[in-house]
């Protein structure tokens, strides 16, 4: 017997992109610390080591961003990926005072708009019986609640919306943002400048007035810290919460006696979110910079290099999931790790869960059914995100 080929594995390689499951089983059983030289990072895949990395912000920092594109990490990544690029002690203070904005309470009484502007994105479909989820759906939601969220105007949400969708569109060939994508984040970057000017002069009832004047001893966000917020929530509020819509539609569809539950009992909605989080969750990975030389493994981790913590993974591992493979309702989904953990959970994730669970929820209550195109179906192509671009639909309106 030969010995088997050694297990390679790339965020970039559109294989990973079509199902990256198989790999990660490989890499947390043969290669639990593994290193790809071309590319220059090491990755963890186990729950065990991603959770205790997410918690140790000291030995595994964001200072050069998240993401594994070359443009996105650096020691300029927070001018756009905001305190998602920031150790204590400026993470500590920034995402203080952008949570005096972003509350909780304010998420919660989002409520009724997200359900207002669920009814009036889905109507579409239901009028005709069928279309693309994500074009016609779970791509236009969550931009609309943001833009409703920061205040952005009826008349101009659908060309942020065109803006946004072309900063986390990725090419063919292209380990990076393409120039059209650099141009879209620089012309909303001057959107969110001019619509801060407004609200200085006149204040409003939104997310970006209530930033402007969030304040904790006399501290105050400077506006590029404002508009890089603004930012980061196009970019990680939007297309997360559109994959994880069509995630759950995709999945449930492979698995019809699970998506039976919540169509028999809506209250069921939130296992179907929690599962599709778990089994496969939109963001699939995250970049930290080792801050000290570590050990693991056996093998030497020298200070500076960059760590991939795969999430997508680590909700795989079978020494926390009971047959991790199969997509089921009535798991315990308590561990899973979708949203990061430590000082950089996720602040969207309210927002993310809410949105799931309206959206869900309306979808139950109005479709009996519903049947996906496979054949039809297209995958996005990212390093970080793992979705579908399209995903024609039928529904069986009730």
């Amino acid at each position: 017997m030969g010995l088997s080929p050694q297990v390679s594995y790339s965020p970039f390689d559109y294989a990973i992109h079509d199902d990256p499951y198989p790999t990660y089983e490989r890499l947390r059983e043969e290669a639990p610390l593994y290193r790809n030289d071309e590319l220059g990072f090491w990755a963890l895949s186990r729950h065990a080591d991603v959770a205790a990395a997410f918690r140790d912000h000291g030995t595994y920092s964001s200072s050069n961003g998240v993401s594994v594109e070359p443009s996105a990490w650096g020691p300029h990544a927070a001018k756009t990926m905001s305190f998602l690029a920031l150790d204590p002690p400026t993470h500590t203070r920034m995402r203080a005072l952008v949570s005096k904005g972003f509350t909780p309470r304010r998420v919660k009484e989002m409520g009724d708009d997200i359900l207002r502007l669920t009814r009036r994105n889905m109507q579409f479909l239901l009028d005709k019986g069928e279309g693309d989820f994500v074009a016609d759906f779970a791509g236009l939601l969550p931009m609309d609640v943001i833009s409703e969220m920061m205040g952005v105007p009826e008349a101009d949400r659908a060309e942020v919306r065109r803006l946004a969708d072309l900063v986390v569109h990725r090419e063919e060939g292209l380990n990076d943002v393409p120039v059209a994508g650099m141009e879209a984040a620089l012309t909303l970057v001057g959107y969110y400048e001019e619509m801060l000017a407004e609200r200085r002069k006149r204040k409003s009832d939104d997310l970006t007035s209530a930033l402007l004047e969030a304040e904790i001893d006399g501290d105050r966000l400077a506006d590029r810290e404002i508009i890089a917020f603004l930012f980061l929530m196009v970019v990680a509020g939007n297309e997360t919460t559109t994959k994880l819509l069509a995630n759950a539609m995709y999945w449930g569809h492979r698995n019809p006696e699970q998506v039976a539950k919540p169509f028999a009992d809506p209250a069921r909605v939130d296992d179907w979110i929690e599962e599709t989080l778990r089994y496969d969750t939109s963001s699939q990975m995250l970049a930290r910079t080792v801050t000290e030389d570590q050990e693991l493994y056996g093998q030497r981790v020298p200070a500076g290099d960059r760590m991939l913590l795969l999430v997508g993974s680590a909700n795989r591992d079978s020494r926390v999931f009971e047959r991790p493979d199969d997509y089921d309702l009535d798991r315990d989904t308590s561990q899973l790790v979708s949203f990061g953990g430590g000082r950089h959970f996720c602040l969207g994730a309210n927002l993310a869960r809410l949105e799931a669970r309206i959206a869900l929820g309306e979808l139950v209550r109005t479709v009996s059914s519903y049947e996906i195109d496979e054949s039809r179906a297209e995958r996005v192509h990212s390093a970080n995100v793992r979705g579908f671009a399209t995903l024609p639909v039928k529904l069986e309106v009730r």
